[in-house]
């Protein structure tokens, strides 16, 4: 009977619920700036080499 009790009041608490939401969007923030790093990285890489060409000119 006391195990139920807890497990009832563990289901119904939803504390940790809104951590997991929290956790799950930061997931998803930190892949949108990897997949956008790796996608800008070449054409930073090809401007920067040209300005550093230019440069020593």
């Amino acid at each position: 009977m006391k195990n139920r009790a807890l497990l009832i009041r563990l289901l119904e608490d939803e504390r940790g619920q809104s951590l997991v939401e929290y956790g799950l969007l930061l997931l998803v923030i930190a892949a949108a700036v990897v997949v956008s790093a790796r996608a800008l990285g070449g054409r930073v890489n090809g401007i920067v080499q040209d300005l550093v060409g230019q440069l020593s000119k």
